[in-house]
């Protein structure tokens, strides 16, 4: 598949068929995590896949009352908890050097992309989950200090076709030598 016709067409998917998520094309996904660009090559991401039902349940319990994903969570074929290393991304020499702080955020963003576009590419659909207790989710993996959960991805193969939200066009946001 053509890169920008993945850009253009992945959407969030929140409904999945049955059908399961075999460890190839698991593989395949990781493989594009582990390709994503990070700061210093820090690659400060970690990805538990929950498979345990239990567990699950667990981590639906920590999403916010209304959340249109909490179903996926426990019905998705497949799901990535996606965590961060902490004072990693953005650090030189243990100090942080960004005006931002811990840069884990983008890097993780990127990494998150990157799964979800091999994802689209490979058949399946996925959401970026952010609305959430992170730190009971935290509990649900046994996650150790020095982390944090981030985002929850559930994938698998849509059970529904979704449309395209209305986009900004480029003469909206692009500006040329200046704000």
């Amino acid at each position: 598949m053509e890169l920008m016709q993945a850009i253009r067409e992945r959407r969030s998917i929140r409904k999945f068929d049955d059908r399961p998520v075999s460890d190839e094309v698991v593989a395949r996904l990781m493989e594009a995590v582990m390709f994503s660009p990070s700061w210093a090559n820090t690659q400060c991401w970690e990805l538990v896949q929950v498979k345990d039902p239990a567990r699950r349940e667990g981590l639906q319990h920590t999403l916010s009352k209304g959340n249109p994903a909490t179903k996926a969570i426990v019905s998705a074929p497949a799901l990535f908890v996606i965590c961060a290393r902490l004072e990693a991304s953005g650090y030189y020499n243990g100090k942080v050097t960004t005006k931002f702080g811990d840069w884990f955020m983008f890097d993780l963003g990127i990494a998150c992309q990157s799964l979800c576009l091999a994802a689209f590419d490979q058949g399946l659909g996925t959401v970026v989950v952010g609305l959430f207790d992170h730190d009971a989710a935290g509990k649900v993996i046994n996650l150790p200090s020095g982390y944090e959960v981030v985002a929850m991805i559930p994938a698998g193969y849509p059970a529904q076709e979704v449309k395209a939200p209305k986009r900004r066009p480029p003469e909206e946001f692009l500006r040329v030598d200046g704000f």
